[in-house]
């Protein structure tokens, strides 16, 4: 596997819908831009070349984000792919399904529940919302959320953008009877 770039985003929710927010959100996703080792016409018929690429990816992808939340446990996790236009929607379902979320909830010592996911294929630039949910209950409203990310230059026709996003909170002033 033959990784580009790594780019982190870090983002800290401060002040929500006009008002302060009890507590500090930090968002945080780690994106890496990896060579497509698949391309072209029916490229999604062998995908024996991504075994292990998606455990190795969270692996790296949760070793570059957990500093940033300082210590603070991982309330909320996402991921998403977008897949250059050489490549095929399949190419990011392999490498962020299954391995992928093995190897993320080993870095973060649990996650009961199904890590929310997106991938899309498109060209340099574009950005993808990455949806984020609560690490033990997908269903917990108040925890419902997403930080967007961008690679500028990234995904080149050849390239595939892996993100991983943790989240310390969930939104900074859910609506209460969002509790269960």
């Amino acid at each position: 596997m033959e990784i580009r770039r790594i780019v982190t985003v870090v983002e800290d929710v401060l002040f929500e819908g006009g008002r302060k927010a009890e507590k500090r959100v930090r968002r945080v996703a780690a994106a890496a831009v990896i060579t497509n080792p698949s391309l072209g016409k029916n490229s999604s018929s062998n995908l024996q070349q991504y075994s292990g690429m998606g455990y190795e990816l969270g692996e790296i992808l949760a070793k570059e984000a957990l500093p940033y939340l300082k210590g603070a446990n991982v309330e909320n996790y996402g991921k998403a792919a977008i897949v250059g236009v050489d490549g095929e929607l399949e190419h990011a379902a392999i490498l962020i399904h299954k391995e992928f979320g093995k190897s993320v909830r080993e870095a973060i010592g649990g996650g009961k529940a199904g890590i929310p996911s997106t991938k899309k294929v498109a060209g340099p630039g574009t950005p993808i919302d990455v949806p984020v949910s609560f690490r033990d209950n997908s269903g917990l409203g108040t925890h419902f959320d997403c930080i967007e990310v961008k690679v500028p230059g990234s995904p080149k026709a050849d390239e595939i953008v892996i993100v991983l996003a943790f989240t310390d909170g969930g939104r900074p002033h859910p609506w209460s009877g969002w509790s269960e």
